[in-house]
């Protein structure tokens, strides 16, 4: 059984509640992911993702503007790296999310996307 620290992404891309919905899409764009972690004082805040900057912008159309905080999903769920894929995937299947953070004790050690999780039940 695959355990979610084998196909987890270790390289973070954050930003803090005060970064602007449009700064932060920016650096999902630039960094080519659908979410961006939201971290304060080495804390896990919230996510901010696709779907958070859809529901933003079909709410306010300045929220661009807005601090990323506004909008983020906040205390988002997370997994531990040692935790089953499987079991990872259902998690986010219940919660309606592609993207579940992975967290050890208090600190963030990465990031799992369905598209992981999906590749590597295919590989099994």
């Amino acid at each position: 059984m695959t355990a979610v620290r084998e196909v987890m992404t270790e390289q973070l891309v954050t930003v803090e509640p005060s970064t602007s919905v449009a700064a932060a899409v920016t650096v999902m764009g630039i960094q080519r992911v659908g979410a961006v972690l939201v971290m304060e004082d080495a804390r896990l805040e919230g996510i901010f993702t696709e779907r958070d900057l859809v529901r933003a912008l079909s709410y306010d159309i300045g929220a661009a503007s807005q601090p990323v905080g506004q909008w983020m999903t906040r205390d988002p769920v997370t997994v531990g790296p040692e935790a089953s894929v499987e079991r990872a995937l259902e998690i986010m299947l219940a919660g309606h999310f592609r993207h579940l953070p992975v967290t050890e004790g208090e600190s963030l050690v990465g990031i799992v996307s369905i598209r992981d999780l999906s590749r590597a039940t295919l590989r099994e």
